[in-house]
């Protein structure tokens, strides 16, 4: 690669599946600032900016991680998955659907940081307690008041991702 008067080579990632080759990211560009303003990708949310809230979150090669404060250039090659690319309408994750069924939306702001937590939570530990799933979801915020109906979501999604069935 030959440099060029400080222009940004392209940044190559896997976002929901599909190749990006993205050229002119700053280097101080975040993860959140691609995905929103380059890709067009709404479901993580600007909260904080300091990775603090949750409702930025993804999953970084199935791993949940705060967008706002990952480097753009740092997730390079890697696979990067937002709300959009969990489920869609009438193929939602299990989490997405058990959310939507337990009405554990109330504005809606914290909603894609808990259903990403959780969803990263279920796929390594289908099996989690209340304890655990409280306690993974401790660092995302929600100031509507609708943690009974969050808790009782991811606890559907467990049951369905266990192979069991409540609805």
């Amino acid at each position: 690669m030959t440099a060029s008067c400080g222009a940004e080579p392209l940044l190559h990632l896997q976002v929901n599946g599909q190749a990006h080759a993205i050229g002119g990211v700053p280097r101080q560009a975040t993860l959140l600032h691609l995905l929103r303003n380059d890709l067009g990708l709404n479901g993580p949310k600007y909260g904080c900016g300091l990775g603090q809230c949750g409702a930025c979150t993804v999953h970084v090669d199935g791993v949940a991680a705060r967008a706002c404060v990952i480097p753009a250039h740092g997730v390079a090659g890697r696979a990067i998955t937002t709300l959009e690319g969990l489920g869609a309408r009438g193929d939602w994750h299990p989490v997405q659907a058990a959310f939507e069924e337990a009405q554990a939306a109330q504005c809606g702001y914290c909603l894609n940081g808990m259903v990403m937590q959780a969803a990263a939570l279920l796929a390594r530990d289908p099996e989690a307690s209340e304890a655990r799933i409280r306690a993974e979801l401790s660092g995302n915020l929600c100031r509507c008041g609708t943690h009974i109906e969050i808790l009782d979501a991811v606890q559907r999604a467990a049951v369905r991702m266990r192979g069991g069935v409540r609805s």
